[in-house]
């Protein structure tokens, strides 16, 4: 099914089957579960790699540092994916509830404010709620809070991987930053749980 083709021109939610819903729902997380796994995986391997530069010589230190920034951008790739997944998992999570709800909605003024916005809007506003396990009030309260609010999303990244390895390497070497601390700096797991509580409320 593709949802997007559904709203190209407007919110067609009487379009859309809750259970057809629920099966693009199971498909996202499936698919977010295997990359979690997989982010997990180089997480583990960028610990390894990290742990057998301590104490190795510059030449040795250079090799690992650059193994290190390919796995980080494997990692970031993967991440950026899991978001975007993230992202449409919320969507279209959202969305079963408003099925479930839509004769109570229509009821009042949260539903044409839902028919008056385009679909990229509805969508944006969207992502950036969690109705799941709430009650009609308080899904109402989101819902009213969430189109009055302008949704602005910005990505920056810089990149001094190389650097940070070094200092990170001979702070652990100085003793003064201890193994599973310097570990826990180099995760890209925080990116991902960065990004995930913005879109809890």
């Amino acid at each position: 099914m593709e949802l997007k083709n559904l709203f190209k021109k407007s919110n067609a939610i009487d379009k859309l089957r809750i259970t057809e819903l629920q099966e693009e729902e199971l498909r996202l997380k499936s698919r977010i579960n295997r990359l979690r796994k997989e982010i997990d995986t180089i997480e583990k391997d960028k610990k390894c790699l990290f742990n057998e530069g301590i104490g190795a010589d510059l030449i040795k230190k250079k090799m690992i540092a650059q193994e290190l920034k390919q796995l980080d951008m494997s990692g970031k790739l993967k991440i950026k994916n899991f978001l975007t997944l993230h992202k449409q998992y919320m969507f279209v999570s959202n969305l079963i509830i408003i099925k479930k709800y839509q004769r109570d909605l229509e009821t009042t003024q949260v539903w044409n404010k839902i028919q008056s916005l385009s679909p990229e809007n509805f969508e944006s506003a969207l992502i950036k709620v969690n109705l799941s396990g709430k009650g009609f009030e308080n899904i109402l309260d989101d819902l009213n809070r969430i189109f009055a609010l302008d949704i602005t999303d910005s990505d920056s990244d810089v990149d001094e991987a190389e650097k940070q390895m070094f200092d990170i390497w001979n702070s652990v070497e100085a003793g003064s930053l201890n193994i599973s601390e310097a570990e826990s700096m180099l995760s890209i797991e925080k990116d991902i749980e960065k990004s995930l509580e913005k879109s809890e409320f």
